[in-house]
Formats: C-alpha cells, structure tokens, sequence
C-alpha cells in the first residue's frame, strides 16, 4: 500500500477523512442557529466526553456551520492559569470583525470596539501592592479606537461579560446574523470565570439575543457549570460525545479507503474495532498503521495483526505515556491503583473487558494504599487539575483517558 496515499489522519484536533457517527450533533446545531436567525430562543451547547472521542474535532466542525451561515464566529481553549478576559476579548475581536464590512453603520462597530478595549484592558494584572504588572502582562488589543469608559469596564467580570456580550449580540442583530463563541478544554475556566459565563449567558437567553456559547470539555464540565450556577443545568443544551458504534466505526475506515480504491475484508474490521475500541482517535491510528504495513487490497485480519503493536507503541509514547509523564511519583502511585480497582470495579458491574476502565471509589483507593482518604486528596485534585481524572460522581474518580488504566496495568512498577 502506498504511504503517500494513506487517508488516515491520528492528532489532537485534526478533522478525519470521514467525520463518521456525528450526524445527530451536526444536525442539532442546524436547527440552533436556523431557530435563531428567526428570532426563537435557544440554549448555548456543551459537548462532554473521554479525550480521545472527537470533541475538538466536531468543535470545529460546528464553527465552520456557523461560518457557512455568515455567523461572525471566534474560538478559544480555556487555561487553567489564565483568566477569561484577555482570550475571549481575542474572539470577539475576530466575530465582529467578521461581520463589520456588512453592518451600515461604522461608527456602531468602533463604539462597540472602544468597549471591547475597556474589557480587554482591565485584563493587565498589578502586581503585589498594586505595583504596575510585568511587561510580559501587558497587553494592547489591535483595536484603533479609544477604550469607551464606563461599560464592561468595572472590573467585576460577571457584570462585565454582560455587558460585553450583550453589546456584541446587539451587532450581530443588527447585520441581522448572530455570534458563536468556541470554547475548548471549558472545564479548565476558574471558577469566577465559569461564573460569569453563566451569567452571561442566562442574560443572552432572557433576552433572546443571537448570541451563543459552544462549549467542549471532560466529562465532569456539568458539575463544573452547576458548581458555578444553580441554574446551569437549564442554560446550556448537554450533548454527551462517546465513541462510534460498530456502524460509524467501520464507516470511518473504509469511506476514506474507497475513495482510494482499497477495501477492507470484514474479520480485518472485526478486529480494528477490537483494538480501537471505537474511539476515533484510535481509530485512525490503528487504521494508519494498518495501512502502511498491508500489501495489498484488501486488507486482511492478519494485515491488522501485524500493524497493531505499532499503533500501540505510538499511542503508548504520543497519547498515554506524554501524559503519564506529567504526573509525580505520588501521583503515579495514585492512578497504578485506579488501574487495577477500575478492572475489578468493571468486572463486578458485569463488564470485565480489559480496556473498559470503571469509576473507583477514593475509599477503595485509600484502602488499597494503606492510607487515610485525606492524605491522598492532594494527589487527586492536582491529578483533576492536570486533566487525567475527573470526578464524575461524588466520591468517585476516573480517567479520562480511554484504554489509560489498561496502559498502566501493563507498566513496569
């Protein structure tokens, strides 16, 4: 097979040759912006899921339907070291600056670009006893009109992101479009920022403004929002992201392989999906790799045999072990007795699947350790804060990582 020809594409946010199995969430946001350019009311969207199972990648997807509808349209990842102010002022630069040369009036847009510089410059930090901040923390948006006074600008963030957002929902309607704003790793926002997102966009809603927010994160951003607001769990419209079923799996394999005039034997299939789980970044990588080592078409079931513990090697260095590595020895100890809890804790719910990784309780972990729970709690959170569990249930923590704990339960202690 030739590698130049090789359609599969593993990596963090690349769109696939075939975006199989999320047919349903593209056609959800088709009627969210098709209900509000007719002026209904409508939620902001959260997709949730595992890393690995295409959230960034159908984020993306969901900005380019916005675009095609002449949306002004901006994107963001979240940082849990950085405030919301500076990164989303960045994207609504670019959403209105994609609608100005449509609106009929200029002087709207600069008096909206004069609060968006208030609110972006009330980012710059001081320093201990309001000593001036670094130079690396100061920053100028490249807005040519002075910063208005008085709007966005008090320094409260909630009441601030109000009012910016609610401005620029206010140039969206007047082009007679709306504004969507992207934001990846959502779960990663502080919680005063999560705050006044929420804010905002309970604001947005009562007002029926064409403003909304999409955001993309682990499976516990739900609680995250509810944490911050009571009322969240009715702001936002939650689409849970899981892995392909057998269909879409297949579908993502052998579109892309047609369309190179190569085709797949049904026990090759069988066993890629095996293998991969149905996780679509496995998926590609498996699929990659099979097709560099077949010879020919089709591609057979020993063809998959002989490339998979190549796909696993990359994915034991490039997916699992990067992360791994990010982790103290404390915390490494913590996760190795995730892994071998989360079997048992699978095998008692009637799974037993090797690669199928169970929520474990801390108390399960704390005995297995020979430690008091409370010992083990600065372990968790920064394991938490490093994005490789999440806590879904109170009480209970797993990993994000599809397929991690069984990484782990074959590493060398």
């Amino acid at each position: 097979m030739d590698p130049v020809r090789n359609p599969y594409a593993p990596g963090a946010g690349q769109r696939p040759p075939e975006l199989a199995g999320r047919g349903r969430e593209l056609d959800v946001f088709d009627i969210v912006l098709e209900r509000i350019a007719r002026g209904r009311p409508e939620r902001s969207l959260t997709l949730t899921g595992l890393r690995g199972v295409g959230k960034t990648v159908l984020l993306n997807t969901l900005r380019s339907q916005a675009i095609n509808r002449l949306w002004g349209s901006g994107k963001i990842e979240a940082r849990p070291d950085q405030s919301l102010r500076r990164p989303i002022a960045a994207a609504l630069h670019m959403a209105v600056r994609e609608l100005a040369p449509r609106h009929r009036a200029p002087d709207r847009i600069d008096a909206f670009l004069g609060v968006l510089k208030a609110f972006a410059q009330r980012s710059a930090p001081t320093g201990r006893g309001g000593a001036a901040p670094k130079l690396r923390d100061r920053w100028q948006p490249g807005i040519d009109v002075p910063a208005a006074s008085g709007r966005a600008d008090s320094g409260d963030i909630e009441i601030d992101l109000v009012e910016l957002l609610t401005d620029a929902a206010g140039v969206a309607s007047d082009v007679g479009t709306g504004i969507a704003i992207f934001i990846d790793e959502m779960q990663d926002l502080g919680p005063e920022d999560v705050s006044a997102l929420c804010a905002a966009c309970h604001e947005l809603s009562q007002l029926g403004a064409p403003l909304i927010v999409v955001g993309a994160g682990l499976p516990h951003l739900p609680a995250v929002l509810s944490a911050a607001k009571s009322y969240s769990e009715r702001l936002f419209r939650y689409q849970r992201i899981d892995r392909l079923d057998r269909i879409a799996a297949d579908q993502a394999l052998c579109a892309p392989a047609e369309r190179e005039e190569v085709e797949y034997e049904q026990k090759a299939l069988d066993l890629l999906y095996e293998k991969s789980g149905g996780y679509p970044y496995f998926v590609q990588a498996y699929g990659k790799a099979t097709w560099d080592h077949a010879p020919r078409s089709p591609i057979t079931a020993a063809d998959v045999r002989v490339a998979a513990p190549e796909a696993e090697a990359e994915l034991a260095v490039g997916f699992f072990g990067s992360r791994f590595e990010r982790a103290t020895p404390a915390e490494r100890e913590y996760m190795r007795a995730m892994a071998t809890l989360s079997l048992v804790e699978g095998e008692a719910a009637g799974g037993g699947r090797d690669d199928m990784d169970a929520a474990v309780p801390t108390a399960e972990i704390a005995r297995a350790l020979g430690r008091k729970p409370a010992s083990l709690s600065p372990a968790r959170d920064a394991l938490i804060k490093k994005g490789l569990i999440y806590s879904g249930e109170r009480g209970t923590v797993a990993f994000t990582v599809p397929h991690f704990g069984r990484y782990l339960r074959t590493q060398p202690a």
